[in-house]
């Protein structure tokens, strides 16, 4: 099941982005740590005419690794060839693509947790010594060739980092982690992208989608353009507080940035397991939704705010939750606390 807050991509998204996209690093918002880092290390290689070396980002998806591989790429001023681990089945698919780069060309590789081991191994030499170790012929008379590469860049994508295997991790000179965006952050990005789209956007109410956004800037788009589908229709195309917070309401999404799939996690667990904890195999089952894509997905958001706790038993509802959604008493309300926990 996939819902508005997903940060997985998905076709309207690739519509959009590209538009979106910064065009510097200044134009970038927020991972200020990593673009500092990454601008003395383009700086350096482009003083000493060298590729820069190959870097790895890892992090949630849509946090903007692509987008630092584009501008990684236009900084260099170089090209940069996109590809994903997926796309590449065999050997011979990395080597055509690795024979025809360029001296200090850039190599993208989305989700490159994906790669076939055997091509995977294929980039140890290819990274480390700039050679493809190439079978020529078959059978006995079989030999191997060295074939030498021009010195390129690899930059790395994943969002699965402990995936990676470590002779690969190991070849990265680069690696950085990108982690989830501040409000404030997310706001700006909310008003650029408001900006480029040509909708008119109060202050308040780029807050009030920044708040529900999850911290992902692709979600932020996201609930942005659909806001102001609801502002065209119910405002004139004027996105205000007012507009915000109702549209918002209207698609199920909360003041944290919960929405359906979230609740239904958390009310299951309170009203089935009694709070928890509770294994993954046994909470995907019982809301029908693929295990990997809670783990990947819902859960982790939902343990950074507090709401969800994985123990050696399982997974388990915390109080902060239980407020949230009305299941304990507090001083504004008269909801009584159900007999949760063992």
């Amino acid at each position: 099941m996939t819902t508005i807050l997903s940060p997985i991509k998905t076709k309207e998204d690739l519509l959009f982005e590209e538009s979106l996209r910064p065009r510097t690093f200044d134009e970038f918002i927020g991972q200020d740590n990593v673009k500092e880092n990454l601008r003395i290390f383009i700086e350096a290689a482009k003083r000493r005419d060298e590729p820069l070396d190959h870097v790895l980002l890892y992090g949630p998806p849509g946090l903007g690794k692509t987008s630092l591989a584009l501008l990684i790429a236009r900084e260099m001023g170089v090209p940069i060839k996109p590809t994903s681990g997926p796309i590449i089945e065999r050997p011979g698919d990395l080597s055509a693509i690795l024979t025809n780069l360029q001296r200090k060309e850039i190599l993208f590789i989305d989700e490159i947790h994906r790669l076939h081991p055997q091509v995977e191994e294929l980039l140890y030499s290819a990274m480390e010594d700039y050679t493809l170790d190439i079978i020529i012929g078959q059978g006995p008379a079989a030999r191997s060739h060295k074939l030498q590469l021009k010195k390129f860049t690899l930059i790395g994508a994943t969002t699965r980092a402990g995936r990676i295997t470590p002779p690969l991790r190991g070849r990265f000179g680069i690696i950085h982690r990108l982690d989830y965006y501040r409000e404030e952050d997310l706001e700006k990005i909310i008003k650029r992208s408001a900006s480029l789209l040509r909708v008119q956007i109060e202050e308040e109410a780029a807050k009030e989608i920044a708040q529900r956004s999850r911290g992902t800037p692709r979600v932020a788009n996201r609930l942005l353009r659909r806001v102001r589908d609801y502002a065209d229709v119910k405002a004139d195309g004027i996105i205000t507080r007012k507009e915000a917070h109702e549209a918002l309401e209207m698609m199920e999404v909360d003041s944290m940035g919960l929405d359906e799939v979230d609740r239904k996690i958390l009310q299951t667990i309170i009203e089935n397991f009694r709070g928890g904890p509770v294994g993954i195999a046994t909470l995907a089952a019982a809301i029908d939704e693929e295990k990997e894509t809670i783990e990947s997905i819902y859960e982790p958001f939902l343990m950074r705010i507090g709401f969800l706790e994985r123990t050696l038993r399982g997974r388990r509802v915390t109080p902060r939750a239980l407020e949230h959604l009305g299941y304990l008493k507090t001083k504004k309300g008269n909801t009584s606390q159900p007999k949760l926990f063992d």
